[in-house]
């Protein structure tokens, strides 16, 4: 795991003398793969996972069916958003780390100062009195590759990994795929037993056959053994990345158990994803108060960060408080990698002087994870502080209306200016709280005191219309800012 373009598929690549980044799309890795390697101390199975954000819903299925997390850091570079959220996987996944250290044969490779950055952090060398292994490599040019392999060897032999062997297959589905000559088609990496062709299997919703099994070179299997991973062939479905897939006697079997699993899916629908909440703190029914926070700027990070460091502290004197736990931060807009790891990590994400994105307020949505914002450190750390301590605070419901794209600004003599909007989601009301976002920081929050369809003034504009937004004591907006439209309700 790590940050994207830092050399994860590049040693890879070395590791099995292969091309696998000649075959991505801008040399970037897409998809998740998992391929086996040889070494003469013994076999290891490595889940390549992508580094760009984009694909942190990966990243959070590599993390969960890993037994060691190999941190690829360019030692020119250091660490990185994507390092960051990684090691955050990695501890939710309670996965031991080691880390490689590439880029070695660079001018501008610096392990001291990853060591250092890694720290703060938590991931602490074992020459700085920690438990992680850090590896100096070149994946480049195969420089201490070996010494790596052996490390991951080492590690596995320290934890005494083992599995059952003689018992039913079980596995979990890495990535799928519509083949138009294959069929469905899955990446699955078996946890214990072993898969054979001809077995019957549950996974998720579906069931299937094992009609052909396939390795990361194409090669041709009869079973997969307990780490290994293969290409799959046989779903009656595609199953969902994530699935795990249990091995049954028989076809009217598996085709039972996917048909509770619909049933099970059908109910959980119908009750919305709920993780936890501030009023489960406040409530007592849960004692940890755990928290993903971003901010606007660095310095609004550190300000934050420190205040919350002292209420922590402050609370471990009060044994009738909750404990306060941060699984990550972070600058910038709450995108979908921030509610994936609250999702994960069942946490809170509260936010100050920025918003989530349309995607992340879908995904926040359907995975239940509670978003809170706050435009002054005080309201946010009064707030924390309070429910730490049970008890109630402001509740107020902030419901989102609608987003307007800013196209062109107009400026109308003894008016002042204009803004030339396109609304892309919702509808923007006259009469509704705006707030004007640049990157998704929130630079004022104001209202609106004309709103117009071309000549005409009018009450609201719904989606898919242009429309000319005229602001209450603003003039600082520009073209791709966005207007969004919202209201405060306050609950009971």
């Amino acid at each position: 795991m790590g940050h994207v373009d830092h050399g994860k598929t590049t040693l890879l690549d070395t590791i099995r003398k292969s091309n696998i980044a000649a075959g991505e799309y801008g040399f970037i890795t897409q998809h998740i793969g998992a391929y086996k390697i040889k070494t003469p101390n013994g076999e290891i199975t490595f889940i390549d996972t992508p580094g760009h954000e984009a694909f942190s819903s990966l990243r959070v299925r590599g993390a969960s069916v890993t037994d060691i997390i190999v941190l690829v850091v360019a030692g020119d570079e250091g660490v990185m958003p994507q390092t960051i959220e990684s090691i955050n996987h990695a501890k939710i996944a309670k996965v031991p780390i080691i880390v490689a250290v590439n880029k070695m044969d660079l001018s501008g490779f610096n392990l001291q100062k990853v060591k250092q950055q890694l720290s703060d952090y938590g991931i602490l060398a074992h020459d700085w009195g920690g438990d992680v292994e850090f590896i100096e490599i070149s994946a480049r040019n195969n420089i201490n590759i070996d010494k790596l392999l052996d490390t991951i060897l080492l590690q596995a032999e320290v934890m005494d990994l083992k599995s059952a062997i003689d018992v039913p297959a079980e596995g979990t589905v890495i990535e799928t795929k519509l083949d138009p000559k294959r069929g469905n088609v899955a990446t699955v990496i078996i946890s214990k037993g072993k898969l054979k062709i001809g077995d019957y299997f549950v996974v998720g919703t579906t069931y299937g056959k094992v009609k052909a099994i396939l390795s990361d070179t194409a090669e041709r299997l009869t079973e997969l053994v307990p780490g290994s991973a293969g290409e799959i062939m046989g779903f009656f479905k595609l199953p969902q990345p994530g699935d795990v897939l249990i091995v049954v006697d028989s076809e009217r079997e598996a085709k039972r158990y996917s048909e509770i699993a619909q049933e099970q899916v059908k109910k959980s629908s119908i009750e919305q994803k709920k993780k936890l909440t501030f009023e489960d703190i406040i409530s007592g029914k849960s004692r940890i108060l755990s928290l993903v926070v971003k901010t606007d700027t660095q310095g609004s990070l550190e300000a934050i960060k420190k205040m919350l460091d002292s209420i922590a502290n402050e609370m471990k004197e009060n044994p009738s408080a909750a404990e306060l736990k941060i699984v990550h931060t972070g600058v910038g807009e709450i995108n979908e990698t921030d509610v994936l790891l609250a999702s994960a990590g069942n946490s809170i994400i509260i936010g100050f002087n920025i918003r989530p994105t349309t995607q992340a307020i879908k995904v926040a949505k359907h995975e239940g994870v509670e978003i809170k914002t706050y435009r002054t450190i005080y309201d946010l750390t009064d707030d924390v502080k309070n429910i730490l301590k049970g008890l109630e605070i402001k509740r107020e419901k902030e419901e989102f209306l609608g987003r307007a794209v800013v196209k062109k600004v107009f400026n109308i003599t003894k008016f002042g200016k204009v803004a030339g909007c396109f609304v892309e989601e919702g509808k923007i009301l006259r009469n509704a709280k705006v707030r004007v976002l640049r990157d998704n920081v929130i630079i004022s929050e104001t209202k609106i005191n004309s709103l117009k369809r071309f000549k005409d003034d009018v009450k609201e504009v719904e989606k898919g219309y242009e429309c000319g937004i005229g602001l209450e004591n603003l003039n600082d907006i520009k073209e791709n800012d966005v207007i969004e439209s919202y209201q405060v309700i306050t609950e009971e």
